[in-house]
């Protein structure tokens, strides 16, 4: 144990500029550290802080210390490391939707009129600016876009079809389907699916 906390006491790993936003730095998210051209897979510590903090965010430093058999200063400095080093997004509280007044999710598949090189980031800009879809991604197949909308009522939606999403010069198809129930949903990562 000595000796894993003697190796936690090395000076933070930093990303250059050179590399930020670069495919090393993607890299980060695969579950690597990135300084400079160096990689260094994570190790078991900081995998074991990783699967507490996605469970409970609101755990204290001492707290993931002492579960994961750490002293509080190495433990700090992985969870930092972790932080510069984009591996750990950012912190936040998950609210339950329906229980704010938002029962209703939407998935909405988008075909587009053309794939210009204007009408990809237009479409793009336009979706980020509605706050009425809390997902967005780009897929392969029939259909370009996958939306994940979140409103108050069917009526709602609509208003959204008719008023914001369907106003969008790019849109020329969109198929929606209704979420009736909630089987799953989670955003903890299982860190056990990537290689050691």
């Amino acid at each position: 144990m000595k000796g894993e906390e003697g190796a936690a006491d090395r000076v933070p790993p930093r990303l250059a500029p050179s590399i930020e936003g670069s495919f090393a730095h993607k890299l980060c998210a695969a579950g690597y550290w990135v300084e400079d051209s160096l990689l260094k897979k994570l190790d078991s510590f900081d995998r074991k802080i990783l699967m507490l903090i996605q469970e409970d965010a609101t755990l204290t430093t001492p707290q993931i210390a002492e579960r994961v058999g750490l002293s509080q200063a190495p433990c700090w400095r992985r969870i930092k490391q972790m932080e510069e080093a984009g591996i750990i997004d950012r912190r936040v509280t998950l609210l339950n939707a329906k229980n704010v007044g938002l029962p209703v999710m939407i998935f909405v598949h988008i075909k587009l009129q053309a794939h210009g090189k204007t009408t990809l980031p237009d479409f793009d800009d336009s979706i980020r600016r509605f706050p009425e879809v809390i997902e967005c991604y780009t897929l392969t197949g029939e259909t370009d876009y996958l939306l994940k909308v979140v409103l108050p009522s069917i009526e709602a939606y609509e208003r959204f079809f008719r008023e914001k999403l369907s106003q969008l010069p790019a849109v020329r198809e969109a198929n929606s389907a209704i979420a009736l129930s909630q089987i799953k949903a989670t955003t903890t990562l299982d860190l056990t699916l990537v290689e050691m």
